[in-house]
């Protein structure tokens, strides 16, 4: 944070009622001067800023190098516009002021207002430029309202005075634009904001009036440090935590596929003694969103050789099945085929139910009519079969 004692030369010529800046250029200058004052005492406690003009009868000054806003505001108000500007002799008496500050660690600076046609020669200019540079004066000047007439002169002096980019000049031209706001973004309040970025005003520190978190330093210090100090430990808490969340991240696992997995278990099973385990679902598809286990699909046709059969043949092969007497699921077994042998065979009206039940399957066709004639048929023919005793 620069140290300085830093004088305000305004310009309160008859120039200054024009209203070709918000809401005037003596209004807009006014406004300004609170900002610079602001930003100064800002940037260091123990900064000063004074107050002058130099227009009217002569370069008066106003408020002598002080840290009070209120004294400058009240010299401010109280400040008559008339006459013309005389650039020389207001910049020599800001030197003069700026040469019985009390703390001489400060480094001196004049800040000039420029709003009125400058009527000094060139040459003038520069030879006070050159005497400001031996005496170690920064000098800034805001030009307004005349900027393109007095472009020449003013680059002319800021040549002669600038040491080590230290002085600068800024040419506002006129427009909706606020001058306060174009001068805290120009290269000379940078330094007071700590430097850097041209955008670094108010808006950039966060804080309201140009001050960090909205406080002002100068008034309350104990409170500007505290809140700086939790904003640095919150930042050092956010950093860690980041870390500790990186580090403890766990490797990912490769993913392993559904086929590998159901394979891998197939095989382990087999390799163990004794009865092998009941096969897994998984194990026993085949094809995409089947659920038919293997040997089935002899009987249900669905699986992988299911295309090799048509549908009239796995008709005939279960008819044939369920003619024979025998359980499709267990057609392969010898013992169920020699129990079904050994079964006693069925009395005569037994048999013709069977047979007219086969004979109702052969034949399909067969109307009511018929079904109950081939009945009475089968019904005499039990009754002749009986015993005469029987029937007496």
């Amino acid at each position: 944070m620069v140290l300085e004692a830093t004088m305000l030369v305004l310009d309160n010529s008859e120039w200054m009622r024009n209203g070709d800046y918000t809401p005037s250029r003596w209004e807009a200058q006014s406004d300004a001067v609170n900002i610079i004052f602001d930003a100064k005492t800002g940037s260091n406690p123990e900064s000063m800023v004074g107050l002058m003009t130099m227009g009217g009868k002569s370069p008066e000054v106003l408020a002598t190098l002080t840290q009070d806003i209120g004294k400058v505001l009240t010299a401010l108000h109280s400040t008559k516009i008339g006459g013309t500007s005389d650039i020389s002799t207001g910049i020599n008496v800001a030197q003069l002021a700026l040469k019985h500050r009390q703390n001489k660690n400060q480094r001196q600076r004049v800040i000039v207002f420029v709003g009125s046609p400058i009527s000094e020669p060139e040459a003038s200019l520069v030879r006070l430029g050159k005497k400001l540079k031996k005496n170690n004066v920064a000098v800034d000047v805001i030009s307004f309202g005349e900027d393109e007439e007095n472009q020449e002169k003013l680059s002319k002096f800021i040549e002669a005075v600038n040491s080590g980019e230290n002085s600068h000049l800024l040419s506002i031209p006129a427009g909706p634009q606020l001058l306060s706001d174009i001068i805290l973004t120009s290269p000379i309040m940078v330094e007071d904001f700590g430097g850097g970025d041209s955008g670094a005003g108010p808006s950039g520190a966060g804080g309201s009036g140009g001050f960090e978190f909205g406080v002002d330093p100068s008034m309350d210090p104990e409170l500007a440090m505290a809140l700086r100090m939790s904003l640095e430990e919150e930042q050092a808490r956010q950093r860690a935590a980041e870390a500790a969340s990186s580090s403890s991240n766990p490797p990912t696992l490769p993913t392993v596929a559904e086929g590998a997995e159901a394979s891998s278990s197939t095989s382990a099973g087999n390799d163990v003694d004794g009865p092998p385990p009941a096969p897994q679902l998984s194990a026993g598809i085949h094809g995409k969103g089947s659920l038919i286990a293997e040997g089935a699909e002899s009987i249900a046709g669905v699986g992988e050789d299911a295309n090799d059969e048509s549908e009239e043949a796995m008709l005939a092969k279960a008819i044939a099945l369920s003619q024979a007497g025998v359980n499709p699921s267990v057609a392969g077994k010898d013992e169920d085929v020699e129990m079904a042998a050994a079964e006693p065979e069925p009395t005569a009206p037994a048999r013709a139910t069977v047979a007219g039940a086969n004979e109702g399957d052969e034949d399909e066709e067969m109307t009511e009519e018929e079904a109950i004639a081939r009945a009475i048929e089968m019904s005499l023919a039990g009754g002749e079969d009986q015993d005469p005793a029987d029937k007496k």
